[in-house]
């Protein structure tokens, strides 16, 4: 059973940055595709950004040039640097992990996902 374990959310003002690190337990998570989501209040999950053992990503569009993925596969561990936050980007985040080399953005194609960790952006 994989175990996601986000953290690094918190409360920071708008043009702020933040990271966020999922650590899983899996000891198989060099082999597989990482994943963030967000979730905001009465809204659907939607992809932030993804990435494979390999290093290849892909972003959603809201978060390209802002948001960073990167993983370190020794730690077990994908990160979400996030800059120039802006207030639409206050959501729920969450980690997930996907079987499979695709970098897909769809929330059902992640088998296993994370607890969330709150980001809020006030002006």
């Amino acid at each position: 059973q994989v175990q996601l374990l986000e953290s690094g959310g918190g409360s920071v003002q708008a043009g702020g940055s933040l990271r966020l690190a999922c650590a899983a337990s899996d000891g198989t998570f060099s082999s597989g595709v990482m994943g963030w989501f967000r979730q905001a209040p009465g809204k659907e999950r939607e992809f932030v950004a993804s990435i494979r053992w390999a290093g290849n990503t892909k972003y959603a569009d809201s978060v390209k040039g802002r948001f960073t993925i990167a993983r370190d596969n020794a730690k077990n561990t994908v990160y979400l640097q996030m800059n120039s936050l802006q207030l639409e980007d206050t959501a729920v985040y969450y980690c997930a992990r996907k079987v499979g080399i695709g970098l897909s953005t769809e929330v059902r194609d992640y088998a296993y996902w994370g607890q969330g960790t709150q980001v809020t952006v006030s002006s």
